[in-house]
């Protein structure tokens, strides 16, 4: 019994101390016993302003992290006494920081520096800002350099972001539903709001100000109207309040025909002086709820979605009626480019373009205009969309996909970093070279008044926030990337795994690897070569390249890949659909060029025989084989790198992890055997020497059906 008795302790006192990974990287545990001395001798104490809720959250905060970090509690000094002070404040809050004369000019109300300094003779390390929340994002940075033991005696940071908006788009339901969601339920409980207000709204108001994010739609791009009435207004406004500490503003998805759905309208021809009225009115409504309301964001004539040209009106026109309204109040409308036509238009590539290019120059000055990293739809991989340095007179907003709707949902570990990077710093070549993506996002390509970047978000009710451990580092990296388009996604996971994980380097070099190797993996084995969209129709789990027959040709792998006793690819050149002219010349002629386009893209623009001459010498039947083998084959290196920390994380992540590899295996082989035995029945040809035959005959893969797979609320 006593045995049992000590057993059952020690259980219990395990499981206090098990971690589940709802800190996300906020986790402030204990430093190494080899920097603490010396990061303890400069955090003795803090003196920092409480006035207001932003002043109260930066200095709760860096008390919070100073105790975990330091295994101490630093004390709130009334004055600075002594060397090791953290001094927090703006030159109008904190009497030190105005006598110092600070040089904050060109910093904005967002940027901040972190400086080692004298105070009355006594050394400390000073945070200030021209505004508070500026404070506070620059007390969120310097508690990053003491988590990554990166903190030093002589500090010089200085940090403003370069887009003005970075912004979680919310694809949640009124029901708590998530469209491409996978991890659980919403995060708003909209049932209970406005009156219960759930402790996690503050925690991941500061998860997202950690990292930079200043903006949060609620609800999803395909809206309800609903979403527009007095009851979710009121809603909304309790979720802008706990949010409005942290810098965060509240965003709306406006459904297009709201005005007749809730308004009792007979239209919504953005035209009509109704229409116009009521949105304007609808909009003061909003305000005089949510003072500061950051604007609508809208989906419109886009997969069934209500729009202007339902009315015979421009995309221009829609977008600024709901300028017009939003102006007064200093809103912006963020109008996605992700549009199609109903009518095969044959080639899908091309339609965003086509629509959106004549209209460069009529949109209001408050709009945007958020395009997707590529002209399909959030592929694991694709080329740079040709809107980005086409479209001179008009600000662009960057659309990324945290969410892994494509890339594996969240059991596949496929850290979205080098994505990202790949397209921010692709060349549009737009106005000569170094005319990056980033560059024309960022307003000085093109010299834009407002600028921004979105990404889907990946979070919901589970434990973890995002389904699994490492799709955290996907919400990291981009809130990072935002603040800073040109952010190294390497160094970003060095950062997140130093926080999340361990400084320890025996752990953060293997897992920054993994990750880093993480994304050309999962292309490998799903969409080698430049394919793309072989997901299954609808769900987009798994693969089914053999998918054909909807309503529309454009919904159906068959149609991006083309694949035919002779060859494989989508045509794009001149000789096909020409969507590479959509793109600067000298972009087109490389892509055009078989002795010129990266292989990475050399299906997404070129059909080819077969047994086509790769650079490497074998035919293009033999690499792509090679290709998806290789995806799994990184998988299993992965999964054994894993396996090898076991005992240096702790247990409860660790397992996790373990076991979402083990799926990500299991499935990247299903995604290699599949794609084998659908090609190679159009093929023909025998499999490379030393490649081994699908587990399965193609009937067995075609046979699978997933109707309940998670995510998909359509």
């Amino acid at each position: 019994m006593t045995c049992l008795l000590a057993v059952a302790l020690l259980m219990s006192v395990q499981s206090a101390h098990a971690e589940d990974g709802y800190d996300l990287w906020l986790r402030y545990r204990s430093l190494p016993a080899t920097v603490l001395p010396a990061y303890r001798a400069l955090a003795r104490g803090v003196l920092a302003p409480a006035e207001t809720a932003t002043q109260r959250a930066a200095r709760d905060e860096l008390l919070r992290g100073l105790e975990g970090l330091l295994d101490q509690g630093p004390e709130r000094l009334d004055a600075v006494k002594a060397g090791g002070a953290i001094v927090v404040g703006t030159p109008a809050s904190s009497p030190d920081i105005a006598t110092l004369k600070l040089p904050l000019e060109g910093l904005g109300r967002e940027g901040y520096l972190i400086r080692s300094a004298k105070i009355d003779g006594h050394a400390a390390i000073v945070v200030a800002a021209n505004d508070d929340i500026g404070t506070l994002y620059g007390v969120f940075h310097l508690l990053r350099l003491l988590q990554t033991t990166q903190l030093s005696q002589t500090l010089a940071v200085r940090e403003r972001p370069d887009l003005q908006l970075r912004v979680l788009d919310h694809w949640d339901n009124l029901d708590r539903s998530v469209e491409r969601g996978y991890a659980g339920q919403s995060l708003w409980d909209w049932q209970k709001l406005p009156d219960w207000l759930d402790p996690r709204y503050t925690d991941y108001a500061r998860a997202n100000a950690s990292i930079g994010i200043n903006g949060a739609v609620l609800n999803n791009v395909n809206a309800s109207a609903q979403s527009l009435t007095p009851q979710y207004l009121a809603k909304a406004a309790a979720l802008a309040r706990v949010m409005r500490p942290y810098g965060i503003r509240i965003y709306l998805s406006a459904r297009f025909s709201a005005p007749m759905e809730i308004g009792g309208l007979t239209t919504a021809d953005p035209l009509d002086p109704q229409v116009r009225r009521w949105w304007r009115d609808k909009v003061s409504a909003i305000y005089r709820a949510i003072p500061d309301f950051g604007g609508l964001l809208v989906k419109a004539n886009s997969e069934g979605q209500p729009g202007p040209q339902d009315y015979g009106r421009s995309h221009a026109d829609g977008a600024n009626m709901l300028a017009d309204a939003l102006a007064p109040h200093h809103g912006v409308v963020m109008w996605r480019a992700f549009v199609y036509a109903h009518e095969d238009a044959g080639d899908r590539a091309k339609q965003a373009y086509d629509e959106f290019v004549p209209l460069d120059g009529e949109f209001r000055r408050n709009v945007l205009l958020q395009v997707k990293n590529g002209p399909i739809d959030f592929q694991p991989r694709e080329p740079f969309h040709p809107l980005f340095g086409a479209m001179p007179r008009t600000p662009l907003m960057m659309e990324f996909q945290i969410t892994k709707e494509y890339l594996g949902f969240a059991t596949h570990l496929v850290y979205l970093g080098p994505l990202y990077q790949e397209t921010l710093r692709a060349d549009t070549y737009a106005q000569g070279r170094g005319s990056t993506v980033a560059r024309v996002i960022d307003g000085s390509l093109q010299q834009a008044g407002i600028s921004g970047m979105a990404g889907v978000a990946n979070v919901g009710s589970d434990r973890n926030w995002t389904g699994s451990q490492f799709d955290q580092a996907n919400w990291y990296v981009f809130g990072r990337m935002a603040w800073n388009p040109m952010a190294d996604a390497r160094q970003v996971a060095d950062d997140w795994v130093r926080m999340t994980f361990s400084n320890a380097p025996q752990v953060v070099q293997p897992v920054v690897s993994m990750m880093m190797r993480s994304r050309e993996a999962a292309v490998d084995y799903m969409t080698p070569l430049g394919l793309a969209h072989l997901m299954g129709r609808g769900h987009h789990y798994g693969p089914a390249p053999w998918d054909a027959g909807s309503e529309r040709p454009d919904w159906d792998p068959v149609y991006y890949h083309r694949a035919d006793a002779r060859g494989i690819g989508f045509d794009r050149t001149a000789s096909g659909s020409n969507a590479v002219a959509q793109y600067a010349a000298p972009v087109a002629r490389r892509f055009a060029d078989l002795s010129q386009v990266p292989e990475q893209y050399l299906l997404w623009f070129h059909h080819l025989p077969w047994d086509y001459r790769m650079r490497s010498g074998q035919t293009l039947w033999a690499a792509l084989v090679q290709r998806y083998g290789h995806g799994v084959d990184e998988v299993k290196a992965m999964r054994a790198t894993w396996a090898s920390l076991s005992g240096q994380i702790d247990p409860q992540r660790h397992d996790e992890v373990a076991a979402f590899l083990a799926i990500q295996q299991r499935e990247a082989m299903w995604w290699r055997d599949a794609c084998v035995a659908y090609f190679q029945s159009l093929s023909q040809r025998p499999l490379p020497p030393g490649e081994p035959a699908p587990s399965h005959p193609l009937s067995y893969y075609t046979s699978l059906s997933f109707p309940f797979a998670p995510g998909n609320t359509q």
